[in-house]
């Protein structure tokens, strides 16, 4: 290989001077270098660590708290999901005692109306009844009069003799509707 380079040198110019490597490194350079490296290094690790140390624990810190307010935010609204499921229980175990205690009302109230109902219905039949007794007996009283008379009427033409005394045309009318009575109690039986 080295004929090669030789080659190319003599070609080139013509001059032999050995051209530098790309790979070597001068040794001062590589000191200053290394030593500026660890200046910067020392430096930021003095300076800049720190920094990004406080940073990253702020910022760790603001990651947890958000974690734990996240937390005791979900643990709250389990809690208020919590009571909002007992009250809502407790709101329909109301609403059912209210319906149930307005049931058994109306079903009062329906058998009160009933009753009272019933009460004016017998009222209304006593006052009929009675007021049918009344007429039936004032009927009786009319009609027994009327009976009397014509049994009167018919005793004085059959008899031949005026009835007018009293005593003797009360025990006529009184002999005769015992009679009728009689006949119509045999009839039935």
């Amino acid at each position: 290989m080295s004929n090669f380079l030789t080659g190319q040198l003599l070609a080139a110019g013509g001059t032999e001077e050995p051209m530098p490597s790309v790979l070597a490194v001068p040794i001062d350079e590589l000191v200053v270098g290394l030593l500026a490296f660890f200046i910067v290094f020392g430096v930021l690790a003095k300076v800049a660590l720190p920094k990004i140390k406080q940073t990253l624990a702020e910022r760790t810190e603001a990651i947890e708290g958000g974690i734990r307010k996240a937390d005791e935010a979900q643990a709250e609204a389990q809690r208020a999901l919590e009571e909002y499921r007992a009250a809502l229980a407790s709101a329909r175990e109301e609403a059912a005692a209210i319906r149930t205690q307005a049931q058994a009302d109306r079903a009062a109230i329906v058998e009160e109306a009933r009753n009272e109902a019933r009460a004016a219905a017998a009222a209304v039949t006593a006052q009929a009844e009675a007021q049918l007794a009344a007429e039936r007996s004032q009927a009786n009283a009319q009609l027994t009069r009327q009976v009397g008379e014509v049994a009167v009427a018919l005793a004085t033409k059959v008899v031949g003799q005026s009835l007018t005394d009293d005593a003797r045309v009360r025990a006529t009318v009184d002999d005769f509707l015992s009679s009728l009575e009689a006949q119509v109690r045999e009839a039935k039986a």
